[in-house]
């Protein structure tokens, strides 16, 4: 309760009649409210409320009011609240295991792939050291493209399994899952 001298000075400053601790998880309340009984104020007089609970104050006192719906409000840019639950799912990925892109060059008449992939990685590993595993990696695209792309022609089918042979080529060797995302261009 690293503010506490400050908090006793607010209460012996403002000296208030009612007290509604209203910053930090329910312990930090708790303290606060401590603090504000210790400092002098009736205990009947001090109230941690819930979110969505209502008080009304008035000169003849305090009164408890019916609760109103109260929630998380999540603001994205411009946007307010309309933020969805696979939106932050895929944040809460990207935060945490990073991204990794996978651009593989084809000719267009041909259908052949053109050299090894591109591979960008961005909060996943740092690449000037990890040169070894991305060449692994680009080893390990190479060699799932050349099995899976002459036994089907469907590109949307060789994305998914280039996905989802380098999500385990990576968790094997880093113990993590980094969103992959497989780019195929035409050229």
């Amino acid at each position: 309760f690293a503010c506490q001298e400050e908090l006793k000075i607010i209460h012996s400053l403002t000296k208030p009649k009612y007290f509604i601790p209203v910053h930090g998880e329910y312990r930090h309340l708790k303290q606060h409210a401590n603090l504000a009984k210790i400092m002098g104020m009736p205990e009947e007089n001090i109230f941690i409320m819930d979110n969505g609970e209502c008080m009304e104050f008035s000169k003849s006192g305090v009164s408890k009011l019916a609760s109103v719906i109260a929630g998380s409000v999540l603001v994205d840019g411009l946007g307010v609240g309309d933020v969805g639950n696979i939106v932050l799912r895929d944040r809460k990925h990207l935060s945490q295991d990073g991204l990794v892109v996978v651009i593989i060059s084809r000719e267009k008449q041909e259908s052949k792939f053109i050299g090894p992939p591109d591979i960008i990685s961005r909060g996943f590993i740092y690449v000037k050291e990890s040169e070894a595993l991305l060449e692994e990696a680009r080893n390990k695209i190479m060699e799932t493209l050349q099995k899976k792309a002459c036994s089907t022609g469907n590109w949307d089918n060789i994305k998914t399994v280039v996905k989802q042979e380098l999500s385990a080529f990576l968790y094997e060797k880093t113990k993590r899952r980094p969103m992959i995302l497989p780019i195929i261009v035409e050229v």
